[in-house]
């Protein structure tokens, strides 16, 4: 067993390492700080969390959303969002939100991945081609252009190692190798790359090395720092009068964006990954986890986390059983810093683009979004394409909240479609023979809230003025909002003023006791309650 976990642990690792530095290049912070966030979240969302095989850590959904964020904030920024990420995430499984994360529609989600994916793979062209951009901002439609002004500066150098390390990445798979197909594409390109470096030292390839350098406790260098994790504040970089209720308000909505996509990959990853083993994922407790690793992760330089579902599926596929392997997972990623940081340095910036194109290939969900297009109603399709437009040309918050908003709205139009009030005295003829022309009888089907209650208004007001009895069915009636209730009034007031009498049957208990708190009043005079419909019909027809 611990054998299983351990290789587990160590094959994970191998995928992590290399995905973790490029992904933090790709959010626009150093390598290091993609490194440090595997450690932490690897660990401390293992022990903390429900799950016994995920693997936390960046994942390339938070790419899009926190490329804003260090832009206008920095590094520290995007630390204090993680953090207060971290407390909403904990909150959320306190309070026993991680159920409700399972309402927001296939739509929506598949919409905005498959965005995010295009946003990822749009923005490796820049390290993919060599191209020499020097500042790379702006919203989407301006990245583009600065693209596309800028491709005559392209690298023949740098392509040729994109498309050998993405060759490598396809062609791996398909050997059935156990090795994972990033260290050999990695391996092999970085030990060529190096040799032409050495060679060419007037023209060389780009790398870690020679596209980052830091300076850490006055210990300066390129590439990735060989120094253990380091405790420190995640707002170190603010003065006292920098933190405040203003910066409070304008990272806010960061960190709620950061909070709802963790959550969602997290559960999302639990579902899948209980799919493949048969385990039990507790949301909450998930959540909680995922929320603890975020309050960590950014006091050692950490960038947002969450549960990731290709790692985690990697680990399940090489036998993980436990939390032991998230565990090594980490503790391997620290010793490669520890013992490999110089080599690892020399990892090409085109190799680690073409990785994340593979990534967001993997997650854009294509198959899938294109079924939707097929087969799925045409409100579901719409729902999509907003979610997936939006995301790519405006952000993800946007997107999702849009989304959210216009599945809400067909949602109520479809509960309102499945409403009705119809007239149904001929149905009851041959009970009631001697149904008089002055008696109308409503059946009303559904739940009743404020779209069906006007629906019903427009309908029972509308009755000919020699209707003089109306009898109201609603034994099928699953649930009553105060809209409804207010129509009700509204109904009864007007059958008082033309001297109708309004007769409403099969109310349940529940419906009953909102009657009553309504102020409703069954007065046996214009308003009466009858437990059935029979027993409504009976009493009109004997009182005539």
């Amino acid at each position: 067993m611990i054998n299983k976990n351990l290789f587990a642990g160590l094959t994970v690792g191998i995928v992590a390492l290399p995905l973790s530095m490029a992904l933090a290049i790709a959010v626009g912070v150093p390598p290091q700080n993609g490194l440090y966030t595997a450690i932490i979240a690897g660990i401390f969302a293992a022990l903390f969390g429900s799950s016994k095989i995920n693997i936390s850590g960046p994942t390339a959904a938070f790419v899009v959303i926190l490329i804003p964020i260090v832009q206008e904030f920095g590094l520290t920024g995007l630390l204090m969002c993680g953090l207060m990420s971290g407390i909403i995430l904990l909150m959320m499984g306190v309070f026993r939100l991680g159920n409700l994360i399972e309402l927001i529609p296939y739509p929506v989600t598949v919409g905005f991945t498959t965005g995010i994916a295009v946003v990822i793979a749009i923005f490796q062209i820049k390290d993919f081609f060599g191209l020499e951009i020097e500042h790379f901002t702006g919203h989407f439609h301006q990245k583009v252009y600065i693209l596309i002004s800028s491709f005559h500066t392209f690298k023949v150098d740098e392509l040729i190692v994109g498309l050998l390390t993405l060759a490598i990445l396809i062609l791996w798979p398909k050997t059935k190798s156990k090795i994972p197909a990033a260290l050999i594409a990695l391996s092999i390109v970085t030990v060529g790359v190096y040799i032409f470096n050495t060679n060419n030292p007037s023209n060389p390839i780009a790398t870690i090395f020679s596209s980052f350098a830091y300076d850490i406790n006055g210990i300066k260098g390129n590439g990735i720092p060989p120094i253990p994790l380091q405790l420190t504040l995640p707002w170190s970089d603010y003065s006292l009068a920098d933190i405040n209720l203003d910066l409070f308000y304008k990272l806010l909505p960061h960190s709620v964006a950061i909070a709802i996509l963790g959550a969602l990959e997290s559960l999302l990853c639990a579902v899948i990954s209980d799919g493949m083993t048969g385990n039990r994922t507790n949301p909450n407790k998930e959540l909680i986890g995922q929320g603890i690793a975020n309050l960590v992760v950014p006091f050692f330089g950490g960038i947002p986390a969450t549960a990731a579902i290709a790692r985690t599926v990697v680990n399940i596929k090489s036998g993980a059983t436990s939390k032991i392997a998230s565990v090594i997972h980490s503790v391997f990623i620290l010793l490669a810093i520890l013992f490999f940081a110089p080599y690892l340095s020399y990892l090409p910036m085109a190799s680690l683009s073409a990785l994340l194109l593979i990534v967001a290939w993997n997650m854009s969900e294509i198959g899938h979004f294109k079924n939707i297009i097929k087969v799925a109603p045409r409100n579901d399709v719409y729902v999509l394409l907003v979610c997936f437009i939006l995301t790519v040309l405006l952000d993800m918050q946007i997107a999702v909240g849009v989304g959210m908003a216009l599945a809400s709205i067909l949602f109520i139009k479809r509960t309102i479609d499945l409403y009705s009030i119809e007239l149904v005295n001929n149905e009851h003829e041959k009970l009631h023979p001697d149904i008089p022309d002055c008696m109308a009888i409503y059946d009303i089907n559904g739940p009743m809230f404020f779209g069906a209650a006007q629906k019903a208004l427009k309908t029972l007001v509308s009755t000919k003025e020699d209707i003089k009895v109306i009898i109201i069915n609603m034994e099928n009636v699953t649930m009553i909002d105060m809209t409804a209730l207010v129509a009700f009034k509204s109904i009864i007031e007007n059958f008082k003023n033309n001297d109708k009498k309004l007769v409403i049957c099969g109310l349940s208990n529940r419906i009953q006791k909102k009657f009553i708190k309504a102020e409703i009043v069954f007065n046996n005079t214009n308003l009466v309650l009858q437990e059935n419909l029979d027993n409504a019909i009976d009493e009109i027809l004997c009182k005539n």
